[in-house]
């Protein structure tokens, strides 16, 4: 029953901020000292006004005694700060009673009110007001002369509630005016969710109880490029969005909170399992297009998620850290997931800067390397080009893996310089090639969101094209399906002026991103390529083989040509073959190779290249 009533009183009452320690501490012994010093001037008054010394002592013994007890280093912040409380009310009824009759004695109580204010806590109110009633009730009632000098003697506990009333009032004055400063000092002013202050102290109460918590850390993927396509104020819009979007994804009894630029976070209230729910959720409502003036933009999120059992001593700073850890290997990992923290995740961010901080240099210090694998028509086995993809011999590390190094060359924007040096690169190579073989071979290129959404691709295409010689009509560009969705209007913009001086343009990874028919009729498109998670279940799997069917029927009908990734074996390349795809690359036809390994094609596999929209890269 008191449990009870205890928790339905604290959540009615305001809750406000936790002081910082440090700002906690020195308010603290401001306040003791100012007691200390009334104890010392109420004996000083006792000695003036002929007071005995056994009632001088007793002043300042009840007066000093809860003060000294205040400085106690070990007890928590509550004991004392009540037993600073009592104290300093014990001295203004110490004052009272010495300034006999004299109504303005009982000033002092308010006064003592706004010192115990600076703790921001309802304790001490809560204790002076019971000091107040108490004193004007029962001692009223036994000194009444001394206690009021007025008509209040006749009815002291009529007086004592006047009394705790005008209290309670400057305490409530007081907690309103901490709250609504508070509230202007604890959310984030685009957004009005919660800022990382309160987001923190809100984490720091939940684990004071002991209770399970959870934080979702969430970063926006592409908001940059909307940013810098669209302006700040649709950044703004988006971010607008996607903070009512979270709201609406939550359960009532989770905090959202905006961290700063494209980072949020969600402090949920229970365990792993329902925290990843949750996230998920979210993932799945922020997928949506976003409506903006000038069109619609859509921006995934990465969340890394951390839980108070990862440790044995779990804080609100390592939830925040260890999330913010699992967010960035979900980013790292492509996005658009829910990555959970587990050991070893703080190792692997550390190299993983250290990576970053090394792809910086990497280009100057002639440490990539451009490897070519041959696009194959599947009629005839004949080579038609090459696909360009860059390779980091780190000095250190040896040979890193693409798919580890480039996630952090679009992370830091270092990815801009690359790809225009592996585009310089890959043409060069291209035309000695198509000039020493007799042969007309195509290069394709890959370009990453990053590139197209950074700098002027058009110009630097065209600027690479005339400085190497190579042929406009035999290089191809791809682009990921993922990356057409995040600004359609501004990609199929940039794939417009690309064609126009007579580049091919390849839709990579087709069937893994989010872009539906009516995207797909509306880009400047002339390849599709399928990606090899289809033609790896071949030739058993029965719902590859359709879907590649339908893509390749589907290519047929807009006039497009079709290369499948990703194949392994003889059985594959049959099955693909049948179904009438055109091109193909793999491992069963060549991997890729540094361009002194690449053999020479045979002259029975030179080209008949057709018109633009027919060929591949």
């Amino acid at each position: 029953m008191i449990a009870c009533a205890r928790s339905r009183l604290a959540a009615a009452l305001p809750r406000g901020r936790r002081l910082p320690e440090a700002v906690w501490q020195r308010r603290h012994q401001v306040i003791v000292r100012l007691g200390l010093a009334s104890a010392g001037a109420l004996l000083v008054l006792c000695w003036a006004w002929g007071e005995s010394q056994l009632t001088a002592a007793v002043v300042f013994s009840v007066v000093a005694a809860p003060l000294l007890v205040a400085r106690i280093p070990t007890l928590g912040r509550v004991l004392r700060a009540a037993a600073a409380t009592t104290g300093l009310m014990a001295a203004s009824v110490a004052l009272v009673h010495l300034w006999t009759g004299v109504t303005e004695a009982h000033f002092v109580f308010f006064v003592m009110v706004g010192v115990i204010s600076l703790y921001q806590d309802w304790v001490p109110f809560g204790i002076a007001l019971l000091v107040v009633i108490a004193h004007h009730g029962i001692l009223g009632t036994l000194y009444p002369y001394a206690v009021f000098g007025h008509g209040a003697a006749h009815d002291p506990w009529l007086w004592a509630g006047i009394h705790g009333a005008f209290v309670l009032a400057a305490s409530l004055a007081h907690l309103a005016a901490w709250r609504l400063s508070e509230a202007q000092g604890l959310s984030d002013p685009l957004t009005g969710l919660a800022n990382r202050a309160r987001l923190e102290e809100a984490a720091c109460r939940l684990l004071r109880t002991d209770e399970p918590a959870s934080i979702v850390f969430i970063d926006l993927d592409g908001f940059k490029e909307v940013n810098d396509s669209r302006g700040h104020a649709s950044g703004d819009v988006v971010l607008l969005e996607v903070a009512t979007r979270l709201t609406r994804s939550v359960r009532p009894q989770d905090l959202v909170a905006r961290i700063g630029g494209d980072e949020f976070a969600l402090l949920v209230p229970d365990g792993p399992a329902t925290a990843r729910t949750v996230a998920e959720r979210v993932l799945q409502a922020l997928g949506l297009p976003v409506q903006l003036e000038e069109g619609t933009a859509t921006v995934h999120a990465s969340a890394g998620l951390a839980t108070a059992t990862d440790e044995d001593a779990p804080s609100v700073e390592s939830l925040l850290r260890n999330a913010d850890l699992a967010m960035y290997l979900a980013k790292s990992q492509g996005g658009n997931r829910v990555v959970a923290y587990a050991d070893g995740m703080a190792e692997a961010a550390a190299r993983r800067a250290g990576l970053m901080q090394d792809l910086a240099a990497a280009t100057a210090a002639d440490q990539l390397e451009v490897y070519y694998q041959p696009t194959i028509r599947l009629s005839d086995g004949a080579t038609t080009g090459y696909e360009a993809l860059v390779r980091w011999h780190h000095p250190e590390r040896g040979l890193v893996p693409p798919a580890e190094f480039i996630p952090l060359a679009e992370q830091s924007g270092v990815i801009t310089e690359i790809g225009a040096w592996v585009l310089r690169e890959a043409l060069a190579q291209g035309a000695v090639w198509s000039a020493a073989w007799d042969t007309p071979l195509r290069m394709a290129v890959n370009l990453s969101p990053r590139q197209l959404m950074d700098g002027d691709v058009p110009a630097q295409v065209e600027a690479a094209l005339q400085a190497t010689g190579f042929p406009a009509g035999q290089l191809t560009l791809e682009v990921t399906e993922g990356m057409l969705v995040q600004d359609v209007d501004l990609v199929v913009a940039q794939l417009e002026q690309l064609r126009a001086l007579g580049i091919a343009v390849a839709i990579d990874d087709f069937g893994t991103g989010f872009a539906g028919l009516s995207y797909l009729n509306r880009l400047p498109a002339d390849v599709l390529k399928i990606d090899r998670s289809f033609v790896g279940d071949l030739p058993l799997g029965a719902s590859s083989a359709t879907l590649i069917a339908s893509v390749i029927q589907l290519a047929g009908t807009l006039g497009l040509e079709v290369v499948a990734e990703g194949v392994e074996t003889e059985e594959q390349r049959q099955a693909l073959a049948a179904l009438n795809c055109g091109h193909a690359q793999g491992y069963l036809f060549a991997r890729p190779q540094p361009a002194d390994q690449v053999l020479v094609p045979a002259a029975a596999a030179r080209p008949q290249l057709a018109a633009r929209p027919a060929t591949v890269g």
